[in-house]
Order: C-alpha cells, then sequence, then structure tokens
C-alpha cells in the first residue's frame, strides 16, 4: 500500500511547561567503549561516532579503557580553572543585565570541553574558538582583565572596540579570534592544518562549533577539505542540545550522531561525555596523536547541555522545560569532577567552597580595574581615529581625509 509523503518536522521532547524528556538521548555506560589503536581505520570504528566514551559513572569513579590516570594535582588544576569560568561569567551576566556591558554569552555547563581540550593541546597547536569557549582563552593565559575589557570595548580592548563583546583573541596564546559568522572557524582551521603540515610542523589545529552550525555550508567544506588533504585537525561539535531556540534535531542531531557526519568522507568520529572532564581529555589527547602521527582529522560530538540562556538577549524558558538542565542525565562537569576529587580523598566540600570564595574574590578585583579603563558610560573612552588605523600598512588618502575630517568635526572647528 502506497501512502501519501507528508513533511517531516523534528521536535523536542519537552516543551515550557512538560516534564524534561531525555529518552531520545543513546548513553553508554562508563567505561564500556573499547580505546582502539591510533593507527585504526575509520571503518573499524565506527563504533566510536555512535557510542559515548564516558570515563566517570555515576559513582564518580574513573573506570575503562580512556581513563587517562591524570593526579590528584592535574585535576585539581582542572577543577580550578572550570570554576573560575564559571564564576567569570556569573559576574559578567550581572554586569550586563545592570546595563554596564551590552551583551554577554555564558558557558555553563560545558566548560569541561574548553578545559579538557585545553590540557590535552599542546601550546603550540592553533585554536579556533567559537563564543563559548572563554574557559580556553583563561586556560592558555588571557587575564580577566583583558577579557572584562574587551566586553567593556574600553582603552584597553585588544579588539579596539571593533568587535563585539566576547568576540576575544589572543595572538600570545595561539587563539583565534571568534566570529558572529557561524562556522568559519572550521575551514579557517582547516587551512592552518594544512599550511602546518605543508611546513613539515608538528603542530595541528582544533576548532568547535555548535550542534546548529553544522547545518552551514562551512562545516561539510571544511570535512570534505580535512578528509581529501588529511589536514592534522580536531573538529568539535559542541552540542548542547539548543541552537538558541532551535532543538539539535532540527540540525539533523536525531537522525544520527553528530559524530558520524565525517564517515562517508573517511574521517573518524568519536561521540564523548562532553560533561565527563576525564573523558574529553582522554579523547582530544587520542585525536591530537592520531593527527600528529599524520592520521589525519578526527571529529569529536562533545554531548552536553547549555545551561543557561543562549546570550543576555534569550529567554530560555520560551522554549525549554525551566528545570531541563537539572534533568540532564550527563549531570554538571564540575560538580562530576569535585564528585571524583572527594571519592577518590583528594578534596572536600570545605576546600571547594573556599576555592570558591577565593575565585569570585579575585573576578570582583579584577572588575574594578576593569572599570577604570572606562565603561560604556564613564572614560577614559577610545579615541574615535583609531577606527581608522589598522587597515592597511599605509594609510591611503580618502581615510587620511575622512580621518582629517572628523577630528575637525570633533574639535568644532
Amino acid at each position: 500500500m502506497i501512502t501519501k509523503s507528508r513533511l517531516q518536522i523534528p521536535r523536542p521532547t519537552a516543551r515550557p511547561g512538560d516534564e524534561p524528556d531525555f529518552s531520545y538521548l543513546d548513553l553508554s555506560p562508563a567505561g564500556s567503549v573499547d580505546k582502539p589503536p591510533i593507527g585504526a581505520r575509520t571503518r573499524d570504528i565506527e563504533n566510536l561516532s555512535s557510542e559515548l566514551v564516558r570515563v566517570l559513572d555515576e559513582d564518580f569513579t574513573a573506570k575503562g579503557p580512556w581513563n587517562p590516570n591524570l593526579d590528584a594535582t592535574q585535576l585539581q588544576v582542572a577543577l580550578r580553572w572550570m570554576m573560575l569560568t564559571r564564576a567569570l561569567d556569573d559576574r559578567m551576566w550581572q554586569i550586563q543585565r545592570q546595563g554596564r556591558i551590552s551583551f554577554y554569552m555564558q558557558s555553563r555547563g560545558e566548560e569541561a570541553v574548553s578545559i579538557a581540550q585545553g590540557m590535552a593541546l599542546r601550546s603550540g597547536d592553533m585554536c579556533f574558538p567559537s563564543y563559548r569557549n572563554q574557559g580556553l582563552y583563561l586556560y592558555r593565559g588571557v587575564k580577566l582583565l583583558d577579557m572584562m575589557c574587551q566586553c567593556l570595548s574600553n582603552t584597553r580592548d585588544m579588539c579596539k572596540g571593533r568587535q563585539l563583546p566576547i568576540m576575544y583573541h589572543s595572538k600570545a596564546g595561539n587563539v583565534f579570534s571568534i566570529s558572529g559568522n557561524l562556522a568559519t572557524q572550521f575551514p579557517q582551521a582547516v587551512g592552518w592544518a594544512m599550511a602546518s603540515a605543508i611546513k613539515g610542523e608538528d603542530h595541528i589545529a582544533a576548532s568547535w562549533v555548535g550542534d546548529g552550525s553544522t547545518a552551514e555550508a562551512d562545516f561539510h567544506h571544511a570535512l570534505t577539505f580535512a578528509a581529501v588533504y588529511q589536514a592534522p585537525v580536531i573538529l568539535n561539535v559542541v552540542n548542547n542540545q539548543w541552537a538558541i531556540s532551535t532543538f539539535q534535531g532540527t540540525a539533523g542531531g536525531n537522525r544520527r550522531a553528530f559524530a558520524a557526519r565525517g564517515l562517508g568522507l573517511g574521517i573518524p568520529g568519536i561521540r564523548v561525555d562532553g560533561n565527563d572532564l576525564l573523558a574529553v581529555y582522554s579523547a582530544t589527547l587520542w585525536a591530537a596523536d592520531r593527527a600528529r602521527r599524520g592520521g589525519g582529522p578526527t571529529l569529536i560530538e562533545h554531548v552536553t547541555y547549555r545551561g543557561g540562556a543562549h546570550s543576555t538577549s534569550d529567554d530560555p524558558s520560551k522554549y525549554r522545560p525551566k528545570d531541563e538542565w537539572q534533568a540532564f542525565p550527563l549531570g554538571d562537569p564540575i560538580e562530576r569532577l569535585k564528585q571524583h576529587l572527594i571519592v577518590e580523598g583528594h578534596w572536600s566540600e570545605k576546600k571547594h567552597d573556599a576555592l570558591w570564595e577565593q575565585l569570585v574574590a579575585d573576578v570582583h578585583v579584577a572588575w574594578k580595574e576593569a572599570q577604570k579603563h572606562g565603561t560604556m558610560t564613564e572614560g577614559p573612552f577610545l579615541d574615535p581615529a583609531s577606527m581608522f588605523e589598522d587597515v592597511y600598512a599605509e594609510m591611503p588618502a580618502n581615510l587620511e581625509s575622512q580621518r582629517r575630517r572628523m577630528l575637525e568635526v570633533l574639535s568644532g572647528e
């Protein structure tokens, strides 16, 4: 019997007022996924793109072949970086609500991705981040003060007032400028990695996009070039379940895992618990070693959850249950690492609370200092003439003329 076809529209499993429903999420028991050798063929490890690499179990014990066996000091450092990221996010969100900066985006619930991958990569590796990788900037040496000043567009702003708040960069830290045009960083990362290979270096590139950005053409162009030229690059899809108000199924995530997007091109995919710092670190180290040995690209999908709003311009209560994050089966990455350290006898609730108080204080001190370099309403202010700089090596006559006329207007002449 032939039935009439109809348009299939992906719909989330829960809307405001409904009970959170993550029944669509395929999970694997912690420690159950095998870890293949670095040189394994893509066709032989396709299971990694559908199963879920996990290290920490429900009792916060590390188990299985992907356990990186990091020592207690390394884990405490990682925990501190994640907590600092959250303390910064909390402060900047409050500041935006007070009208003191124009815009902000938090990484609440996704801190393990940036910190674990920052730890697994080498300092010479080039990073092409998205706008929820502020933890990566901190880990790579960007000061709280400088990140705050960028959001203020003040006289210390690394972007000189020419970028939207939260679009940082760090030449010293090998972190490329964030772009508001979604997925452009993927082909940029592939191109950088190809150049590194041409030069015979062992540096690799890494880039991050959200689940929604996998529907962009740049995502597919990047995968094609990476596969054809075996670029030494790690391409990360941070699947936090929501692209602003659009459920991840709209980008095809309910049809097949994002980690499987590269299989047709011969790119291995790893689906990893993005809220498990140990699992993210181990998967990243595996992919990085593979790339350095000439094995080409790896696509990693981090299964996580966007704990807050998409940005300060968004109200998630309009499109998802208010308590959905609390119901997310993979939990909070900071809480999970904290509990793991406690179980192992290397941490305590008292130490954790004391560290949080110290980090909040550090963020407060940095904010006080940032204000001294200017705010949206209080000086000192950027020199308007600077907008004509950094465009050409030598300023052409037409820009020089415009600059001169502007200065005349400002001076009242």
